[in-house]
């Protein structure tokens, strides 16, 4: 489904959202810096500029470069913002904004510390408040449209590797599968990868970040790949593992049906209310003592970052809440062995879960 047939975001109530929670965050305002966060917030495009944000007033702040896009993307969002374009100093335009404002927030998180620098100083007598996740935490509920976004975005990844799991017995290089599959997520409208498409094969599928190269896919290997497309700035996020030539028998089929098994665990614990790290223990538990080689955490949340919170892992506080997209993706690497993950992106419902990413998952 194209971007122009999708449902329409809720973009039109983000600001009002946001200032209810300014107070709490003890500022009068924020200016945020990061661009993804004034795209969600406003439906701007661009890639530069600030967002003012207080009780009463949203001023983007850009160049001269997005004289006419910035309003015409505003308006078509239903954003009742303003956009000012500054000359040749754009701290002067806050300076401008800040006066009488006592309490002025900035993203902690994305404010470089030079920017913070030069912000504290354009603001003047105003109190610097340094923010966390403000805006990132009205991003951890999705949308219909935002999902249906994913949704689409996990759709033209599902087709590109259905297209190119044949060709895994042709012993091609893990470059060549990966860009089999960069280009089909491209011809079927994804505007991008999500990240780096990992395709790893043998011992180099050990290492859960590994980059493709020049290595063949050949026989008796395992074989990892993670994947995901872009669909109107969100992201999608899926894993499916194998072993070339068919599963076989010994460690490499142990690995893939033990951590099949564990996902599966961890997918059914995912529901409205659950504690996250519920979801990463199912995982643990179902591994037994292959747990020791699940080296990372079970999932995080996908949108427009291809990782949000909230995280799913041992450690995290978070509880899950329905309309939340997150991955459950576990995974065992054995050095001589090699590795094995499995990963689908899923919106949390009332009861579970429905599923984004629908490649099959067998062995």
């Amino acid at each position: 489904m194209t971007p122009d047939r999708l449902p329409p975001m809720e973009v039109a109530g983000r600001l009002d959202r946001l200032r209810a929670r300014l107070d709490a965050a003890a500022c009068d305002a924020l200016v945020v810096t990061s661009t993804t966060n004034i795209g969600y917030l406003t439906g701007f495009g661009g890639s530069a500029g600030l967002l003012w944000v207080d009780d009463t007033r949203a001023v983007l702040v850009t160049d001269g470069r997005y004289g006419e896009q910035a309003p015409d993307e505003l308006h078509h969002a239903g954003v009742e913002a303003e956009v000012e374009i500054f000359g040749s100093d754009q701290d002067a335009a806050v300076a401008r904004l800040a006066r009488g404002v006592p309490r002025i927030g900035l993203e902690a998180r994305t404010v470089v510390w030079a920017a913070q620098r030069r912000l504290a100083a354009a603001l003047d007598a105003a109190e610097v408040v340094p923010t966390d996740g403000l805006v990132e935490a009205l991003r951890e509920v999705k949308d219909h449209g935002e999902v249906a976004r994913i949704e689409a975005a996990a759709a033209i990844a599902d087709s590109s590797l259905a297209d190119v799991w044949p060709m895994l017995d042709e012993e091609p290089t893990e470059r060549d599968v990966a860009a089999a599959i960069d280009d089909g997520m491209r011809r079927r409208g994804a505007t991008d990868r999500a990240f780096p498409t990992i395709v790893a094969t043998g011992s180099n599928s050990a290492r859960p970040h590994a980059r493709p190269g020049g290595r063949p896919l050949r026989p008796g290997d395992l074989v990892v790949c993670d994947l995901g497309a872009v669909v109107d700035g969100y992201r999608s996020d899926m894993t499916r593992s194998t072993r070339i030539g068919g599963t076989g028998d010994g460690r490499e089929a142990e690995l893939l049906g033990a951590v099949l098994a564990a996902q599966r665990a961890g997918l059914d614990t995912v529901a409205d209310g659950v504690p996250a790290a519920e979801v990463d223990a199912a995982c643990r538990e179902t591994l037994g003592d292959l747990a020791e080689g699940f080296i990372h955490g079970t999932g995080h949340g996908v949108g427009l970052d291809i990782h949000e919170a909230p995280a799913v892992s041992a450690t995290t506080t978070a509880t899950l809440r329905a309309g939340q997209v997150i991955t459950v993706e576990p995974g065992v690497y054995l050095a001589g062995v090699g590795g094995v993950r499995w990963e689908d992106t899923v919106v949390v419902t009332e009861s579970g879960f429905r599923r984004l990413t629908r490649s099959p998952s067998t062995i």
